[in-house]
């Protein structure tokens, strides 16, 4: 069966359309994974523990804190540096207020510069693997515990790096739904006028 030219184009045009959104839906998540192999881009990685190997030489890490445009929080680090041992363990901590009179829900993202640090930095505990809820004008501080893997000192890329600098940013999230359900007026008390 022949087809119509015109036909066989809008074909191809559809399929080009659907291979082209596919792969824009696939890049997000394939890039997500490829960054948290690699550290490229400054993803670090989560480690149950220090290698227990501690380096002669020390670096230097510096610590920064920002927050989306829309989020009510202040927050900043308690330190703004430390020079530490490479693969021995850090502790920083950093700050966080709800200065309004609502609760607020929080994640953190975080990075690491420069990028090619960020497959040797790991975090051992960090706030930023879970949501942080504050209510109205609580402050909380929270740990960071991390260490710089000796093997920095080998990689051809990373080997020359004498500081690192690991940056949060807050961004406001929904509550969870226990908060939520919390701050909703109680519809099971009904008045009845007779």
């Amino acid at each position: 069966m022949a087809t119509d030219p015109k036909t066989k184009t809008v074909l191809q045009l559809v399929g080009v359309v659907a291979v082209m959104g596919g792969l824009a839906w696939a890049s997000v998540p394939f890039y997500d994974w490829f960054c948290r192999v690699t550290g490229f881009g400054g993803t670090t990685n989560v480690a149950e523990g220090t290698t227990g190997e501690i380096l002669d030489r020390e670096i230097k890490i510096k610590f920064d804190a920002s927050k989306s445009r829309d989020m009510a929080w202040e927050f900043k680090p308690l330190q703004y540096e430390m020079t530490m041992r490479i693969g021995e363990e850090g502790l920083a901590f950093y700050e966080a207020y709800n200065p309004t009179d609502r609760p607020i829900a929080g994640q953190a993202s975080y990075n690491v510069t420069p990028y090619e640090a960020g497959g040797f930095f790991s975090k051992i505990e960090c706030f930023c693997f879970t949501e942080q809820v504050l209510q109205p004008g609580e402050r909380v501080t929270m740990p960071v515990s991390f260490f710089v893997d000796p093997e920095i000192a080998t990689d051809p890329d990373a080997k020359y790096t004498k500081s690192i600098t690991l940056s949060y940013t807050f961004y406001e999230i929904d509550l969870p739904e226990q908060e939520q359900a919390a701050l909703e007026p109680n519809n099971d008390a009904q008045v009845s006028v007779n």
